[in-house]
């Protein structure tokens, strides 16, 4: 049981005991609060989903890095809730009407966890997700035959782990806005994606932002906003 109270500067908080809610996110930055599942118990996730979505049943509210315990709980105890066991998300709510488009690009299929992450979160806050797999640079005609429907998006994400290329490929492809996702993905000793990050900071390809390895919540979030206000 939650209890909701002003704070001094007039902010409105849920006290779960656990953790304190920030009612009014959504009131100042477009967006409510989302539930982190790490270091969370399952009852912990499913209370602060429950009450984020008791104060905004016009739209969804998002649970992102669940383990198998987590998305166990949602699936018994949130039926409503859209739960991605790949992506490691839950999704309480339906999601307003999108607004601008979201390019989300993955490199291969081990990127896909995170591409997924992603593509759940542009779709919560607020934009359309239209989800690009397997066009890594390895096979370069591949991402060539996705060069129009990359470019006419409002705003891309890529996805890619390894040496991290195909951000760079495709800033010299487009000029939309793009940020690259270093994945913690590749052979040997690829130092849990620091190469891939490294990789993607100095991109030769003007434009291209770089969020933390794995990020793709991160990305996600700052994607939808750059769409939604596109249009």
């Amino acid at each position: 049981m939650s209890e909701r109270y002003p704070t001094g500067s007039g902010a409105e908080i849920a006290d779960l005991g656990f953790a304190r809610l920030d009612l009014e996110r959504a009131a100042r930055t477009g967006d409510p609060e989302v539930v982190f599942g790490r270091g969370k118990t399952p009852a912990q996730i499913v209370a602060a989903l429950r009450a984020l979505h008791e104060a905004h049943p016009e739209g969804a509210v998002l649970a992102t890095r669940l383990d198998d315990e987590a998305i166990a709980r949602c699936h018994a105890e949130l039926p409503d809730a859209d739960v991605d066991e790949v992506g490691r998300t839950a999704v309480l709510g339906k999601p307003l009407p999108p607004q601008g488009r979201v390019a989300v690009v993955g490199a291969g299929t081990a990127d896909l966890p995170v591409v997924r992450e992603c593509v759940t979160t542009v779709g919560v806050f607020g934009a359309e997700a239209d989800m690009i797999l397997d066009v890594g640079v390895a096979g370069l005609h591949r991402l060539l035959a996705q060069r129009e429907r990359i470019d006419t998006a409002d705003a891309i994400v890529a996805v890619a782990g390894m040496e991290a290329a195909l951000p760079s490929v495709i800033g010299g492809l487009t000029g939309a806005p793009l940020i690259a996702v270093p994945t913690s993905v590749g052979y040997g000793w690829h130092l849990d994606g620091l190469t891939a990050w490294l990789a993607t900071l100095n991109s030769c390809a003007p434009g291209v932002l770089t969020v933390n390895v794995d990020n793709g919540f991160g990305a996600g979030v700052a994607a939808a906003r750059i769409a939604r206000r596109a249009r």
